[in-house]
């Protein structure tokens, strides 16, 4: 039944990507609110499936936390594909800091420009390299939520990887408060792994870290919201 089940799943979630994909390419040329609502009508479709064809609730717990007057930026644990695509949906203007070979995904990487997701190369973050700090701020000033996925990569359940030193940096460059989000998508969704499993999942919410902290204390803070 599991496999009967994934199996479904995995076609249907693929096919609505790419349908996705095909009614997103004339929205290009459009202001990116109308691209914005098709990655919104995504992440729910993504959640829908997860219902009715795993039997898979989703939870999202302190999501009041996010109407807040200062500057932030979302820190969000990573366990699977199916919260980088949700997230379109819970939280509204995201947009990541990613990889930037996903840029170079002939069409898939048209769509992240215009929702004005941010390349990074392998250390171009330690370097402290100012214009990518810029281009956060000001995404951030035009009201937009940045997302970042301090492990680095997807994280097994119960595995308490180190985190990057990257979220690190953004934090003392940024200057800005930081919302952390805690998951447990893997459970339901392995890493890797063709088979889907019904149960829950949750996204939530902890507590603010505030601006301003040191590194290390930082670090320390966004752990233990992650693993505790």
């Amino acid at each position: 039944m599991i496999f009967i089940r994934s199996l479904i799943f995995n076609i249907l979630l693929y096919s609505g990507i790419i349908f996705s994909c095909l009614i997103g390419l004339p929205l290009l040329i459009l202001p990116k609110f109308f691209l914005r609502k098709l990655s919104s009508m995504l992440g729910w479709y993504f959640i829908c499936l997860a219902k009715f064809i795993l039997n898979t609730r989703v939870n999202i717990i302190g999501l009041e936390k996010l109407q807040r007057s200062q500057k932030f930026f979302i820190a969000s644990a990573h366990q699977s594909m199916f919260e980088t695509f949700v997230y379109n949906y819970i939280i509204p203007k995201g947009f990541f800091v990613l990889k930037k070979e996903l840029m170079n995904i002939p069409l898939f990487g048209l769509f992240l420009r215009k929702l004005k997701c941010i390349p990074i190369e392998r250390g171009k973050i330690a370097r402290e390299n100012l214009n990518f700090s810029q281009q956060i701020l000001k995404n951030i000033s035009d009201g937009n939520t940045l997302i970042i996925f301090p492990q680095g990569t997807r994280v097994p359940v119960d595995e308490n990887t180190p985190l990057k030193k990257g979220a690190r940096r953004i934090y003392e460059n940024l200057k800005i408060g930081c919302l952390p989000i805690k998951l447990d998508t893997g459970r339901v969704w392995p890493k890797n792994s063709f088979f889907k499993y019904p149960g829950e999942i949750n996204f939530i919410f902890k507590d603010f870290i505030e601006p301003n902290l040191s590194g290390d204390e930082f670090i320390k803070k966004l752990e233990d919201s992650f693993y505790n």
